[in-house]
């Protein structure tokens, strides 16, 4: 795969919202101002990045029992400092999205790209794939943001466009589930279906993939099927 192409498969084709799905707690908790998506997907990436650069230099000394909690100690490490600069410097957008900051320690998609990504390719492709789904991320949540912002306020980034507007609807967590619905379904009429028909849903995607038993019962259900078909 090109280096382009590592940066751009995140923002359409395997969008970590719209296509793979993932992240969905903050996605319909954190946005419903452009601005507290836009931060919180920002704030993802700064540590999806790093995270990836770093777990991609130090997968081969890693031994295999221990990946996963690894992988959480070099996330946790970075969403740290990510707080401590929060902290310092936007006091407020760190107050707005509360919880949700120290959450990404645990967010799926940061430890998912480390487990399917990070620790099968070099420095630079890692980094790449963290800016690609950083961005896929960060677009994804600004947009409906700015949705739920215009219609539930009347405002966008703050500003006001249309004085006393206001639809309560888009404030609520219902309204956060039908603008992802709707743009998921944008999504998938832009590309024809192909962006979501792309997905895969096999086990061997998913980060505890080594030690979960339903895994293994999938696997050994296959090889039974397999056995008596080849009889």
């Amino acid at each position: 795969m090109g280096k382009f192409n590592l940066i751009t498969k995140g923002l359409i084709k395997e969008n970590p919202t719209f296509v793979l799905l993932l992240g969905m707690c903050p996605t319909l908790a954190t946005t419903t101002s452009a601005i507290n998506g836009m931060s919180m997907g920002l704030a993802t990436m700064f540590v999806l990045i790093l995270s990836n650069i770093v777990i991609s230099a130090i997968a081969g000394y890693i031994p295999d029992k221990v990946r996963i909690p690894s992988y959480i100690v070099v996330i946790a490490t970075f969403v740290t400092v990510l707080e401590f600069i929060m902290k310092a410097y936007v006091p407020d957008i760190y107050a707005t999205l509360g919880l949700f900051i120290p959450l990404i320690v645990v967010n799926c998609i940061v430890l998912g790209r480390a487990e399917a990504f990070a620790n099968k390719n070099t420095v630079i492709d890692s980094a790449l794939d963290g800016i690609g789904m950083g961005l896929g991320f960060t677009l994804a949540l600004a947009c409906m943001g700015a949705i739920r912002e215009f219609f539930g306020t009347g405002c966008l980034l703050g500003f006001t466009i249309i004085p006393n507007f206001s639809i309560g609807f888009f404030n609520l967590p219902p309204g956060g589930f039908f603008v992802f619905g709707v743009l998921i379904a944008i999504m998938q009429a832009a590309t024809k279906g192909k962006a979501l028909k792309a997905k895969g849903f096999s086990c061997g995607l998913c980060p505890m993939y080594n030690s979960c038993n339903t895994a293994e019962a999938n696997e050994e259900v296959a090889a039974e099927k397999k056995a008596a078909t080849a009889v």
